[in-house]
């Protein structure tokens, strides 16, 4: 079907969405995806303008909030849905396919299949989300297959789930070309997230000290600071706001790998940490470069 008064067409179907990108290959498109869980807002916006850029491009955003993904004391029932609201800022950034299935749609046959992650998938998200990673690879296998896409747009903001994306596109050969595109954040730097609309006014001053705190420890990074340095400074940040319930503070390569008690040259790594602040678990990450370091 296609929305009221735009050009932006709506496929429910995988199926229906499959034939037109069959159709749009032998035209000579080159299919750009973006998914999505909907609840849209400026950094997916941003993910769509990159995919934009893409030359002779067919841009399809997924909107689907996927069971696979949440455990059972996540906000799954919760999570916002904003269809209509998501649909319209889509036509007016001029997307060309919106793709909204149902669960049914997705799983006909219910999990029958799945994608079973490597040990990363069971660290920092996945430690204390088991299962998160499984599903959401899942699905993103199953998008791509749908869509026939050439191209794939993630925010770094999921930046485990980026990585782990990564490698099931290598390690299952998968014909698609992932393309990072940088947190999308407010002014106060706070990454912009579906979630943040569950924040109260004051939660939302707090979540603005999660950004301040990477910054806390990239600053020391800047100063020579070792890995384990680097986590002390944003802990140290995060201690002034007790009401941060922090979950963890990590510094890693930047393929995600554990770094080792010293190193001889410059290296390039990210801080990556969650919280909870109130109900609401947030994650944010920033890149940040390691002098050499000896504990």
């Amino acid at each position: 079907m296609t929305s009221d008064n735009t050009s932006l067409q709506v496929c429910t179907a995988p199926s229906d969405l499959s034939t037109l990108a069959d159709q749009l290959r032998a035209a000579g498109r080159s299919i750009a995806l973006v998914p999505t869980m909907g609840a849209l807002h400026d950094g997916h916006m941003q993910l769509v303008r990159a995919a934009k850029k893409v030359p002779n491009a067919t841009v399809i955003v997924s909107i689907f909030v996927n069971p696979l993904q949440f455990g059972p004391t996540e906000d799954l029932d919760s999570y916002p849905r904003t269809l209509s609201a998501d649909l319209d800022l889509l036509a007016a950034e001029g997307v060309d396919v919106a793709f909204a299935p149902t669960a049914h749609d997705m799983y006909p046959h219910g999990y029958r299949s799945t994608v079973t992650p490597g040990p990363l998938a069971a660290e920092l998200e996945g430690a204390t989300r088991p299962g998160h990673f499984a599903g959401a690879l899942t699905v993103c296998a199953k998008l791509f297959g749908i869509s026939r896409a050439h191209h794939a747009f993630f925010g770094e903001k999921d930046y485990q789930q980026l990585v782990l994306l990564k490698q099931m596109v290598e390690d299952l050969n998968l014909p698609i070309t992932l393309h990072p595109v940088p947190i999308r954040r407010e002014e106060s730097g706070l990454a912009l997230s579906s979630r943040n609309r569950y924040l109260s006014a004051e939660e939302h001053l707090l979540a603005q000290q999660l950004f301040a705190s990477l910054r806390a420890g990239v600053s020391a990074a800047d100063n020579g600071a070792s890995p384990r340095e680097v986590v002390g400074a944003t802990l140290a940040y995060l201690a002034q706001y007790p009401q941060i319930d922090v979950d963890y503070v990590e510094v890693r390569d930047v393929g995600l790998q554990p770094l080792g008690g010293c190193a001889d040259a410059t290296v390039a790594a990210r801080l990556l940490l969650a919280a909870r602040i109130g109900a609401t678990r947030l994650i944010d990450n920033m890149g940040l470069m390691l002098q050499p370091w000896d504990y």
